[in-house]
């Protein structure tokens, strides 16, 4: 069943943050990725002000995928980069039946 994850981004450094988006686009694609969205926010319906810039929505095949992809050799060593870039939380979410 397909599982998604949805990244919020406050960003630090966009040259480290545009280094770090294209090679995490390639290792995720081998654990079958599929962006669905990447946007800026807009303005808050509900809740809280704007606390990050922008929101980015992927939905793998599994929630397994998403965490091998996670926990790749491949997706280590660009945590350092990320965290170069920008301040992200990062979660996943089973589709439910």
């Amino acid at each position: 069943m397909s599982a998604f994850m949805i990244v919020t981004i406050t960003v630090k450094n966009p040259e480290k943050l545009q280094q770090y988006i294209a090679k995490v686009q390639k290792v995720s694609a081998q654990y079958g990725a599929e962006l669905l969205h990447r946007g800026k926010i807009g303005r808050a319906l509900s809740g809280h002000d704007k606390d990050h810039d922008l929101a980015v929505v992927v939905r793998f095949p599994s929630i397994e995928k998403i965490d091998a992809w996670y926990d790749s050799e491949e997706y280590q060593p660009l945590i350092a980069l990320r965290e170069e870039g920008a301040d992200m939380k990062i979660t996943s979410y089973e589709v439910l039946p």
